[in-house]
């Protein structure tokens, strides 16, 4: 059985003012919806990622780990468990010949930005993924037929069960669609993108289209989660969702974007069960009209599942 007070006295004792208790979690997702986070822990080093591993090991405490929030349902009774959180020590970028690396915690249009200054080109979709690095390299995320696993060289992860850092090559990293096979409870604390050197107005203008193709298809003034569904091989989940009647359809405080049908958005008021009732809606929908089970790209925070149901 789960030990949180134990996990609690663990974690007060090697991280101090670190350690919040009851802290909210909605703010930090692009949601902006869900309930708190029994114990969090904002890391700024391997020491603090330690003590978290301690604790997780000898309490029996669950983990989850909170990047840029931007694919994230947090449920409404929040996370019964630790959530950790790589802070500013991990933000951090450098380079060496066509080789940039950067922390874990760093925002991926930022390393783009920072890219283009060193006239690095290869990393130009990342202007239009509001995610962290760690965030974007463990789910391979990716906008404008392109992932990161293309541009990633190595990643280094900290393994909580282990409590230590490891290199891992990007060819054992199992890079798929939306997906690699790094370690459940490994936390990606840095990375090493191999880039190649370009002329800064074409750099620039890959940049601004990206952010223009956002600006055009994505409801960027309304609180979502990105793209909620991966689309199916040799499909569009945006697709198959209008083909099964869904564009707008609403549940509670959540709808369906007109905008983007791959995107839910929500009104102020919203739970994550009104999101989660609304995603398996659409997916029966789609799976009723078209014969594809689409699989969701949100992450699910704490027993959002269980209460939609």
């Amino acid at each position: 059985m789960a030990d949180l007070v134990g996990a609690e006295r663990l974690l007060r004792e090697r991280v101090g003012s670190q350690l919040r208790v009851g802290f909210p979690l909605a703010p930090l997702t692009s949601f902006r919806i869900g309930g708190p986070a029994a114990l969090y822990v904002e890391a700024e080093d391997d020491d603090t990622l330690e003590a978290v591993g301690l604790a997780m090991g000898e309490s029996g405490v669950s983990v989850a780990v909170i990047g840029k929030g931007s694919n994230v349902l947090v449920s409404d009774e929040g996370f019964a468990g630790i959530v950790v959180r790589l802070g500013r020590g991990y933000r951090w970028a450098g380079r060496a010949g066509d080789l940039l690396t950067a922390g874990g915690s760093m925002p991926l249009p930022a390393l783009a930005g920072i890219a283009m200054r060193h006239l690095l080109s290869g990393l130009e979709f990342g202007v239009a993924i509001p995610a962290s690095l760690g965030g974007a390299v463990k789910m391979n995320a990716g906008a404008h037929g392109r992932s990161m696993s293309e541009v990633i060289d190595r990643v280094e992860v900290y393994s909580l069960s282990e409590t230590t850092r490891r290199s891992i090559a990007a060819e054992d990293a199992g890079f798929g669609y939306r997906r690699s096979t790094l370690p459940r409870d490994g936390i990606v604390v840095g990375a090493t993108a191999r880039l190649t050197i370009g002329e800064e107005e074409e750099i620039r203008s890959r940049m601004e289209e990206a952010r223009d193709w956002r600006r055009r298809t994505q409801p960027l003034a309304e609180p979502n989660c990105g793209s909620v569904f991966k689309n199916p091989h040799g499909d569009h989940a945006a697709r198959l969702i209008e083909a099964a009647g869904a564009k707008g359809l609403r549940l509670g405080g959540a709808r369906v974007s007109e905008k983007h049908s791959n995107f839910i958005v929500t009104d102020p008021g919203a739970s994550s069960s009104d999101v989660w009732k609304l995603i398996e809606q659409v997916r029966a929908l789609v799976e009723s009209h078209t014969g594809v089970r689409l699989e969701t790209e949100v992450e699910l925070m704490g027993g959002v599942a269980d209460a939609g149901r």
